[in-house]
């Protein structure tokens, strides 16, 4: 997972990759002894969050940013999950908060039951059964303020509401709906985030040091620097479908997911689309260096049953050594890892297919490899959904050893769409799904 973790034996390191050796044996042996025998693996351990009231959380951040968290408690931590030095300790990252959607006049409005929420890093410990938070870092602007996680502008973004989504909010364009989360070596973190879609580096304290954004995004009114330095074409992001994944590099260099692929040139063909765009970031030359085409398998190969294209998504993407990733290919109930390199020959940066008015668009090109289109290499490494006791809607992957991967789903702080999310008082009733950290320990490598 990370060359801070431990186990309780020795871990045997593989030339291959600098992987650990068993876990190293079994990536090479993707596609062959791991495509299938899903089985094999298994869920070795669950950890359940506790409940704590959000507001009480909240305030014990940033003192009276909550004053009616509608019975809501702390969730939606599992939108990534890093280590974070210690057995049984990781940095995990809220998103922008409880949210949902209410139909009004036969139109959707996005609801944020509690818009003083501010995104936080939370550092959570596995002790047995339970997950307990042991720290937890506010995410605050250059003036010392919360970010919030609300939407950014009104030209972009959806309009946001109140619970009951009959009373309009203002939009904030210090705002983020965080996702990934890596830890730097100065002890800084980098997020990513859904709205711009942006890269965010945050200080060890919570400060957001600086936004980088598409070129062309526009985005005014910040209280902290932002930077256009991401392609123009990432303006195309579908809407709530921005960066969600992130993984450092063994060089430090940043990986960014694009969650869906881009709509391009319009909706329609976003939605159709099995392909999406992966990201490298230099964090010293301050610069996208690369870029990558990603192609998902069929909705029906990942979630048997599934025939919705749009809801193909990546959730996580984890560096296992060199230029190689794990990638989660998710929809809500169901999810498989894929191995992935990333070399030159597969670079798309600043081609044909980074410019808007090229026709067909990438994303509408039925099969991209045939058309000249390099696309990265994948081996299949586990079908999580094969996997029995793995939750739906796992976001966060990480590494805990030679042979284990510790998963983290995201419950959306108990909330679900629709009016009746809430009692006649204004109060939660919670969907029942909690926040877990999973353990699942793979196959030896054959």
């Amino acid at each position: 997972m990370s060359p801070h973790s431990t186990g309780r034996r020795r871990v045997r390191r593989s030339a291959v990759m600098g992987l650990p050796l068993t876990l190293a044996a079994a990536l090479v042996a993707a596609g062959t002894a791991m495509a299938t025998p899903s089985g094999d693996a298994r869920v070795i351990r669950t950890a359940t969050l506790g409940e704590t009231p959000l507001g009480a959380f909240s305030n014990a951040l940033l003192p009276g940013s909550v004053d009616d968290d509608h019975g809501v408690h702390l969730g939606g931590i599992g939108s990534d999950i890093y280590p974070a030095g210690r057995r049984g300790e990781y940095w995990t990252v809220t998103d922008r908060g409880p949210n949902g959607q209410i139909k009004v006049d036969g139109k959707k409005r996005r609801t944020f039951p509690v818009p003083g929420f501010d995104p936080a890093i939370v550092k959570i410990r596995v002790c047995g059964d339970t997950a307990e938070v042991i720290d937890a870092i506010p995410l605050t602007t250059s003036s010392g303020k919360a970010v919030t996680g609300l939407p950014n502008q009104k030209s972009r973004d959806e309009a946001p509401y109140t619970y009951d989504a009959m009373t309009a909010l203002s939009y904030n364009p210090s705002g983020l709906d965080t996702e990934g989360i890596v830890r730097a070596r100065d002890k800084s973190f980098w997020l990513v985030d859904e709205y711009g879609p942006s890269l965010v580096h945050v200080s060890a304290h919570g400060k957001v040091l600086t936004r980088y954004v598409p070129k062309g995004l526009g985005l005014t009114g910040a209280d902290y620097p932002v930077v256009e330095a991401l392609p123009s074409i990432l303006l195309h992001r579908k809407v709530n479908r921005g960066f969600e994944g992130l993984a450092q590099l063994p060089g430090g260099d940043l990986v960014m997911a694009l969650q869906s692929p881009l709509s391009l040139p319009d909706t329609e063909a976003g939605e159709a689309s099995r392909t999406t765009r992966l990201l490298r970031f230099s964090p010293r030359k301050k610069a996208v260096t690369a870029e990558y085409a990603y192609r998902f398998d069929p909705v029906g190969v990942v979630d048997p049953g599934e025939d919705d294209t749009s809801e193909l998504k990546i959730s996580s993407v984890v560096a296992v050594g060199g230029d190689r990733l794990l990638v989660e290919e998710r929809t809500d109930k169901a999810a498989r890892l894929q191995l992935v390199r990333l070399g030159h020959q597969a670079d798309i940066l600043g081609g044909p297919w980074d410019d808007d008015t090229t026709s067909p668009s990438l994303e509408q090109l039925d099969d991209p490899a045939a058309e000249g289109v390099p696309v990265p290499a994948k081996r299949l490494v586990v079908d999580l959904g094969k996997v029995s006791g793995v939750p739906g809607k796992v976001e966060g992957v990480a590494r805990v050893d030679d042979d284990t991967l510790a998963l983290v789903n995201d419950n959306d702080f108990g909330m679900t769409d629709g009016a009746g999310a809430f009692d006649a008082r204004g109060r939660l009733i919670d969907s029942g799904i909690k926040t877990t950290v999973t353990y699942v320990r793979l196959p030896e490598g054959r």
